[in-house]
């Protein structure tokens, strides 16, 4: 189950936006050298395609859930902050600073994310025990299973 916390969904989505563009610009404004430029583009790139595919309020096509989206904000968060050991530009301060702070951010952000609307949780809940109670109204009472005889041994036919 998706846990409450205090960031709309479409808040989420917005500083999602944010950060891929924040991540494609960051590469040409700190005037990061090497993988780390082309490793902040994949991200950004990354994080603005994965905002647009998910059943967020801003998603334009909508194919990721909110169940598979958390999943991916959590894989992403700890690929940003890895990024600089995992792609080797961590001797460049600028660049391992930025990636480890905005995963940290990123994974924050992703915990406190309110995804289901306030009486959409009691909605699922009402839906599984109507659908459960109509389930047992199909089903009839419980009948006996069949009986059934064990052929004896040594027989043979």
């Amino acid at each position: 189950m998706l846990r409450q916390g205090p960031i709309p969904r479409f808040a989420h989505a917005i500083i999602e936006y944010v950060t891929g563009v924040f991540f494609i610009a960051a590469s040409f404004m700190f005037d990061y050298n090497g993988p780390a430029t082309a490793v902040s583009i994949v991200a950004g790139v990354g994080i603005i395609f994965l905002a647009a595919v998910s059943e967020a309020p801003f998603g334009l096509i909508p194919q990721v859930s909110p169940v598979a989206h958390l999943v991916f904000d959590y894989l992403l968060a700890a690929l940003l902050i890895a990024a600089p050991f995992l792609f080797g530009f961590s001797d460049q301060s600028t660049p391992t600073a930025v990636f480890i702070a905005a995963g940290v951010i990123f994974l924050l952000v992703s915990v406190g994310t309110r995804y289901l609307k306030a009486d959409e949780s009691v909605r699922q809940k009402r839906r599984l025990r109507r659908g459960r109670k109509r389930d047992r109204a199909q089903d009839g009472p419980l009948e006996e299973p069949p009986e059934f005889e064990v052929p004896p041994r040594g027989e043979k036919r």
